[in-house]
């Protein structure tokens, strides 16, 4: 089964004076068409070097893209791992609860 990953922008946090962002609030989901798992988190964003792209222009690639490279790849693949190590908790769960003398739901 293959996973999706999408990444998304739940928000963020810019100067007024200049668009400058300076937090992004993402999320991450993955879904393998049976079960899904998310992730929230925050990243803070230094100011870039030259001109700012104004806070009108900008889109989700554009800020995905910014916050995927200050993770850098391998952090990226981190995530996304975690995730897929839920999704594969999901299909094959290795604990369960329940007293052995009720029987199961049938």
């Amino acid at each position: 089964m293959t996973t999706t990953f999408s990444w998304s922008i739940a928000q963020l946090e810019r100067e007024t004076a200049d668009g400058y962002v300076l937090t992004v609030h993402y999320t991450v989901d993955a879904n393998d068409g049976t079960y899904s798992a998310g992730a929230y988190g925050s990243i803070g964003l230094e100011r870039p070097e030259g001109e700012l792209v104004p806070f009108a222009e900008l889109t989700p690639e554009i800020v995905v893209g910014w916050v995927k490279d200050k993770f850098g790849d391998e952090k990226v693949v981190e995530i996304e791992a975690a995730l897929q190590a839920q999704l594969d908790e999901q299909h094959a769960p290795s604990k369960a609860s329940g007293l052995p003398w009720v029987a199961a739901p049938v």
